[in-house]
């Protein structure tokens, strides 16, 4: 009986079970399809919600900067430079946040109608977060951004 462990074949088979382990923990966001793209670039808000722009206009940043959002303990979505994510909250306060070794927080107070826009940059695997104006972060998301989706249409929830 060959142990697992023991020997190329038994180290092999734990490579392979760490990598697949490692591969389903990843945090991949696929791209918006353009039409999708378009729609939350008209800025449109709710009256019953508050909707939050974070983009990432660090187009230096290297790949290996990659930072993770999360919107009061829940997970949005794996960040990349020049994309954002459009996310309809309840009104009230919220935490943006990073996790684990990643640092960055950044507490905001939004409103039922009111879009709010946060400019995210990640330096040396922290998140820095920046509240920016409508019209600067309107033009931002604009110019420099693709929307990431983290959930198909029709199935994004409203976070409490």
């Amino acid at each position: 009986m060959i142990r697992a462990g023991r020997g190329a074949a038994g180290r092999s088979w734990l490579v392979a079970a760490a990598a697949a382990v490692a591969l389903a923990g990843c945090t991949s966001v696929p791209h918006a399809a353009p039409e999708r793209d378009a729609e939350v670039k008209q800025f449109l808000d709710h009256p019953n919600a508050a909707t939050l722009y974070v983009y990432r206009p660090d187009f230096a940043a290297r790949r290996a900067d990659e930072s993770v959002l999360y919107v009061d303990g829940r997970l949005i979505g794996a960040t990349l430079p020049g994309t954002f994510f459009r996310i309809d909250l309840r009104a009230g306060p919220h935490l943006l946040h990073g996790y684990g070794y990643d640092q960055g927080r950044l507490k905001v107070e939004t409103r039922n109608g009111e879009i709010v826009f946060v400019s995210l940059n990640v330096m040396g695997g922290t998140s820095l977060f920046e509240r920016v104006a409508p019209g600067d972060g309107r033009r931002a998301v604009v110019d420099c951004c693709v929307l990431l989706e983290n959930w198909t249409p029709g199935q994004r929830p409203l976070l409490r």
